[in-house]
């Protein structure tokens, strides 16, 4: 996980919020999402630090701490956008199965 340590949480209140979470409730959200979201996530950070294949290339990546928050926020918006259309997907699913059932009937 992140050191988050030396942001300024008064400054900044989705930092307070998280710190305020227990651990128990963070791993529960972090589980709720799907292998398929965790799997673009992982892809989308991937393309962004511009990893190389681990068995040719030993990469180090240094930044400043405001460029990995940036990344930070950055992948957690996508991960709230993928959740949120995952669940319409899931939900225009539903509903289709339910508007089929009624042509049927």
């Amino acid at each position: 996980m992140f050191d988050l340590g030396d942001i300024d949480a008064n400054n900044n209140t989705l930092l307070a919020y998280l710190q305020g979470q227990s651990p128990e409730t963070l791993a529960k959200v972090a589980q709720s999402v799907s292998p398929e979201v965790r799997q673009i996530i992982s892809q989308n950070i991937q393309n962004l630090v511009g990893m190389l294949p681990p068995q040719n290339f030993s990469v180090q990546i240094t930044t400043d701490r405001e460029n990995l928050a940036g990344l930070l926020g950055s992948a957690m918006m996508t991960g709230y956008f993928l959740k949120q259309m995952e669940t319409r997907m899931q939900l225009d699913r539903s509903l289709s199965g339910a508007s089929s059932l009624d042509e049927e009937a």
